[in-house]
């Protein structure tokens, strides 16, 4: 019966791993990771402190060293090749399927790339220099050039036949794809067609003319929506001329889609989606004062707006305890929209043909929501201060504010695109600097206008 330990890698393994390495039992340590799966590995390097993931690394058989890189973060994995030699580098690579490769050698440095390029064979250096040869996040870097092809005037039992030959099949088989003498792609045969049809069935009579394939240029956030629209497990990938290169497979697009949530979360808060959370303290220190300082200068934007109103603070000290309110109320229901509309752009939902209903519908929502808040917060002023001019005040604000986040949220994201900078990254910035200017204004300049 195996252990536990091969079936199921959770919360209770990793620290067995841990209590093993901390007690010593480096021998003991090697033993339990020869026994777990390259994924497993690599979650527990992620999860463990600097210090420890070094020393867990030594211990990983060499053999293996290749599968758990293809399995860590880009951050992780070059913390880790950075104690490697290149010939080390090379020989770990040498069994990576070409995506893999690809991803692997362009996280390097470039003096680290060329001395692991140098140290590896012919064959292995022709592999790599075609994986680096189509452009990052398209589905040329994606893709697997192990594929099974087949003409389409021959019988099943043909197939049958070369299919013996060959032994296996590549992980992720569901299609066998027809090509012509020129490799040019005709169409797809289902495992299960071939499975379930008659030998002497000609190729041609079965196979699907109208399956659809990949550019070898889309990029692979647009791959990953095609495989959930249509419930691919793989698809195979054309060059202009309808050359078929190779194929996208479903585990390969599951990283995709889960890098796209992890960098749309990551990125609302400035950090990077690769950042190893165990990364040293001014590593991660240095990456989150980048965008600590660009927050700092948004803040002063707006001290400077509400410097114009010094003398209004000064007559009228209340002003300075409710000028929070309206600011804070647009900056939550911008956020709002940002995430819905960043998520609807993620999606391919949002496109030229929806965006003027989008912020007409965005519109509307501010200021109904406007409204129903201006009222409420007129009310609670009125009566806590008993001054309905200020609660008037306060309302017309908020209610300016409101329909502004809406507006902003909806149309900070789609102009950030088109300016091909990324939403999920500046657009909560931006949004945050609107919010926060026109409350203050609102607030304040009507309230000097009107009270003063």
């Amino acid at each position: 019966m195996p252990e536990v330990f091969e079936q199921d890698y959770t919360l209770e393994q990793l620290q067995k791993v841990t209590k093993a390495l901390n007690s010593g039992q480096f021998v003991q340590v090697r033993r339990m990771l020869a026994e777990t799966a390259p994924c497993d590995t690599a979650l527990l390097l992620e999860s463990s402190p600097h210090k420890v993931r070094s020393m867990l690394w030594q211990l990983v058989d060499p053999d293996i060293q290749g599968d758990v890189l293809e399995e860590l973060s880009e951050d992780v994995r070059l913390g880790i090749i950075a104690q490697m030699e290149p010939e080390l580098i090379a020989a770990a690579t040498e069994d990576m399927d070409d995506d893999d490769l690809g991803d692997v050698l362009r996280s390097l440095p470039d003096t680290v790339y060329q001395d692991v390029i140098g140290a590896m064979d012919s064959q292995d250096r022709e592999r790599a220099t075609q994986a680096l040869s189509y452009k990052e996040h398209s589905a040329g870097a994606l893709m697997s050039t192990d594929t099974v092809t087949i003409r389409p005037d021959v019988t099943l039992e043909v197939v049958f036949r070369y299919l013996r030959l060959k032994g296996e099949l590549p992980d992720g088989t569901d299609e066998l794809y027809v090509v012509d003498k020129d490799n040019c792609f005709l169409g797809a045969l289902s495992v299960n067609t071939l499975l379930t049809k008659s030998p002497d069935s000609i190729v041609r009579e079965l196979m699907d003319e109208d399956k659809e394939t990949i550019p070898i240029s889309m990029d692979e956030s647009e791959v990953a929506q095609l495989f959930e629209r249509h419930n691919w497990i793989s698809a195979p990938v054309v060059d202009d001329n309808a050359h078929l290169l190779g194929r996208v497979t479903i585990d390969d697009v599951v990283d995709v889609i889960r890098e796209d949530a992890e960098h749309s979360l990551l990125s609302m808060a400035g950090l990077e989606d690769e950042e190893d959370t165990f990364a040293p303290v001014l590593k991660s220190s240095q990456r989150r004062s980048i965008w600590l300082g660009i927050n700092l200068l948004t803040a002063l934007m707006a001290a400077f707006v509400a410097s114009f109103f010094e003398g209004t603070l000064d007559i009228l000290p209340i002003l300075a305890v409710l000028n929070g309110i309206v600011p804070s109320m647009g900056g939550v229901a911008g956020s709002q929209t940002l995430t819905l509309v960043i998520r609807g752009i993620a999606l391919g939902h949002i496109n030229q043909t929806n965006q003027k209903f989008l912020m007409g519908k965005e519109l509307a929502i501010g200021a109904l929501n406007g409204v129903l808040w201006s009222v409420l917060i007129a009310g609670v002023i009125a009566i806590w201060q008993w001054d309905f001019t200020l609660g008037a005040v306060i309302a017309f604000a908020m209610f300016m504010n409101l329909v502004a986040a809406g507006i902003a949220g909806a149309s900070i994201p789609i102009m950030l695109k088109k300016m091909n900078i990324d939403p999920a990254l500046a657009g909560s910035v931006v949004l945050t600097t609107v919010t926060d200017i026109v409350g203050i204004f609102a607030f304040l300049g009507t309230a000097t206008w009107l009270l003063v």
